[in-house]
């Protein structure tokens, strides 16, 4: 694992492609129970080098229930996004992950983790990779109908801020996901519920 992890850090496939350069961003043990595999690291991430350290990882870590310290433990906790890299900005937003990490280093990454539990697929480019025809037609609906894609899969929106108002929008997102999210989560890390 630590040889492959290593193989991702030092990854220049589509350096090409990234005007503010490649830093992948991973974080992975053996042991990981859970794995969280959203879009791409943002410019504070790849600033700091350290995964979900935005606003948007702080909305995760609250949906999920879960402090910083148990977020950061990768025995625990492995997350992978779909691109290692920053993307870079672009008209709304950041641009798309890159189209090269998923095929060239997931499938190698879920070897080495033996014992998962669960995949949160957050938002619609790893849902789409990951659940292929079983997509819905929409994220929205995706994340609806999260119970089908259990027990392997739980489907999710970005956290991002400006999803609040897709949340505003789909209350049934805050009284009927998140407390089964919370609840799954929990019992694989093996959380008290209330904690």
């Amino acid at each position: 694992m630590n040889k492959l992890l290593q193989q991702i850090r030092n990854c220049k496939e589509c350096e090409q492609h990234l005007k503010d350069g490649v830093n992948p961003i991973i974080a992975a043990t053996s042991k990981s129970r859970l794995v969280i595999i959203g879009q791409a690291p943002g410019r504070i991430v790849h600033n700091t080098g350290i995964p979900w350290n935005d606003k948007s990882g702080d909305n995760l870590r609250n949906w999920l229930g879960i402090d910083k310290q148990t977020f950061y433990d990768a025995d625990k906790i492995a997350l992978m996004p779909m691109g290692f890299c920053y993307p870079g900005t672009g008209k709304t937003g950041d641009l798309p992950p890159r189209p090269e990490c998923a095929p060239l280093w997931h499938n190698r990454l879920l070897a080495q983790i033996p014992d998962v539990q669960l995949v949160l697929l957050i938002g619609q480019y790893a849902q789409n990779y990951y659940l292929g025809a079983q997509s819905k037609n929409t994220l929205t609906e995706t994340v609806h109908h999260f119970k089908t894609y259990l027990p392997k899969y739980f489907t999710l929106p970005h956290p991002s801020p400006r999803n609040n108002i897709w949340q505003a929008k789909n209350e049934w997102f805050g009284q009927e996901v998140l407390p089964e999210l919370k609840t799954q989560v929990h019992h694989i890390l093996n959380i008290q519920v209330g904690q």
